[in-house]
């Protein structure tokens, strides 16, 4: 199977919270902001509908968080409205650069968001408004890539696109191993055979059971979203 830019017309973007954060690890980096909604911005341009799930790693991880005595309930929903908060933010600033941006959450907190269905989330996309959906899958256990695969299963989207800090899938980490090879192509099978963190477990295999593809790329270098949706050649392809 190989990847052909012209059936990618409805995707979901996943980016983790600490893009959001820059190099300061936590909060918000204007500059870095600026330049990842001007990206978004450009692939809406180019006509592509979006959907977006951001991680709230950039102000509260839950299923880490060093404090474990506490309740994991809690810890993992004190996570979930850090994504919302994220939404929010990110939603704001396309609003304002004159691009309809809308937010959804899982769970109801209508006086700051819409809540999530798979029919108003459709119906948004299909104005042309950019989708913010937030909140996870709305349960405690479960990560923001397990969400992002669920949204673009719901929604019937035609890929995910993982923006991370690397080019790419490796064989190892590259920030820790300098002989990682980059990978451009593989399986869900080649994936499971080499033990290759394409996501968690739980994503990994909804994706598998769905078919749905995914695409990992760098999402700091500047025109990472677009070359990855427009280029085989760019970031790497995980496919049946």
């Amino acid at each position: 199977m190989t990847y052909k830019p012209e059936k990618i017309h409805r995707l979901l973007l996943k980016i983790s919270g600490e893009v959001l954060a820059g190099p300061k690890g936590f909060g918000y980096d204007d500059a870095v902001i600026d330049a990842l909604t001007d990206e978004i911005i450009e692939a809406r341009r180019l006509g592509y509908s979006l959907a977006i799930v951001l991680g709230g790693g950039n102000i509260f991880r839950g299923g880490t968080w060093k404090n474990q005595s506490l309740n994991r309930v809690t810890l993992d929903h004190i996570g979930m409205l850090a994504t919302v908060q994220n939404s929010l933010y990110l939603a704001e600033i396309l609003n304002r650069k004159n691009y309809s941006a809308q937010v959804f959450t899982s769970f109801s907190i209508d006086s700051v968001a819409m809540h999530y269905t798979p029919r108003r989330a459709f119906q948004a996309m299909e104005a042309g408004s950019i989708c913010l959906l937030s909140g996870g899958t709305g349960n405690p256990f479960f990560t923001t890539d397990t969400a992002a695969v669920l949204r673009a299963c719901e929604l019937k989207l035609d890929m995910v696109f993982k923006g991370t800090k690397v080019d790419g899938l490796y064989s190892a980490d590259p920030k820790v191993d300098p002989t990682a090879e980059f990978i451009s192509d593989a399986t869900y099978d080649q994936c499971l055979e080499k033990k290759l963190g394409v996501m968690d477990m739980t994503a990994f295999s909804l994706a598998q059971a769905n078919e749905l593809p995914i695409k990992i790329f760098n999402i700091g270098k500047q025109g990472g979203l677009c070359q990855a949706i427009s280029s085989p050649d760019h970031g790497t392809f995980i496919h049946p």
